[in-house]
């Protein structure tokens, strides 16, 4: 599928009646950070990109170079699904720019372009990733108390997280994000949905996007929804994030073959 340009995403939020535009990047940490812009502010955003201090965010700049561009990827957007759809609000994902516009090496969306770059030069054409997320769903973000005592695939009445999937699942698929699999996982309260694989940036943008809409649709429903890899006491009810990888190329054999060691 052809990228999406600047020009298509200036012409998708006039007819999308999109008002507001979230600017996404995340910190060293991975903690998602975004600022909003309104749609007189986007074809200039897109051009040149948006300032901000790049001091305040964890691992970026000292306070003698705080100036930072965070420049708008036109391919990432999408329209989130859980705002109005009158004054709709978008989201673009950002690679992070010094003053003189060339890339911030801090920048972990860069940090992985870099990484992708590196494997080609070594013969490998795709880089590709499947990584299996859980969650935990509480009843508010003050304590633990869970919403069920289901166990590993359970069906109703145990598992009355179900509508909270479903509405995840619509919410991801209407943000392009392609999913396989959901179900209720092994401890009381705790879930998965797993993500169709894709190439590693497409993936960092996917799992990011990800995190954010399991924790808005939980919240849309009254509840709270963590990442914590240990929400509870109890080690059965620690928290996985499987990633199985697939690299593909003239050097394909190298995670797969038999005789690796």
């Amino acid at each position: 599928m052809a990228k999406r340009t600047k020009q298509d995403v200036l012409k998708l939020c006039k007819e999308n009646d999109v008002k507001f535009m979230r600017l996404w990047f995340t910190d060293m940490l991975g903690q998602v950070k975004s600022f909003a812009i309104t749609d007189k502010e986007l074809e200039g955003a897109l051009e040149n990109g948006m300032g901000f201090d790049g001091s305040s965010i964890t691992g970026y700049q000292d306070i003698e170079e705080s100036d930072m561009i965070a420049m708008p990827d036109p391919d990432t957007f999408q329209i989130l699904p859980w705002r109005p759809a009158e004054k709709a609000v978008g989201r673009m994902i950002c690679n992070i720019l010094n003053p003189d516009k060339t890339q911030y090496e801090g920048d972990p969306r860069y940090v992985l372009k870099r990484a992708i770059d590196r494997a080609k030069t070594m013969g490998f054409d795709h880089f590709y990733l499947g990584p299996e997320l859980e969650f935990f769903y509480f009843k508010s973000d003050q304590t633990a108390d869970i919403l069920d005592k289901g166990g590993y695939f359970d069906l109703t009445t145990l598992d009355v997280a179900s509508d909270l999937r479903r509405e995840t699942v619509l919410a991801l698929e209407k943000m392009g994000i392609d999913v396989e699999y959901s179900h209720h996982e092994v401890a009381p309260s705790q879930h998965e949905v797993d993500m169709k694989y894709k190439d590693a940036l497409e993936m960092a943008d996917n799992v990011i996007t990800y995190r954010v809409v399991v924790k808005e649709i939980a919240n849309k429903f009254g509840v709270y929804a963590t990442f914590m890899p240990e929400a509870h006491i109890r080690p059965e009810r620690k928290r996985h994030a499987h990633a199985p990888v697939a690299i593909q190329g003239l050097k394909e054999r190298v995670l797969r073959s038999e005789d690796r060691r």
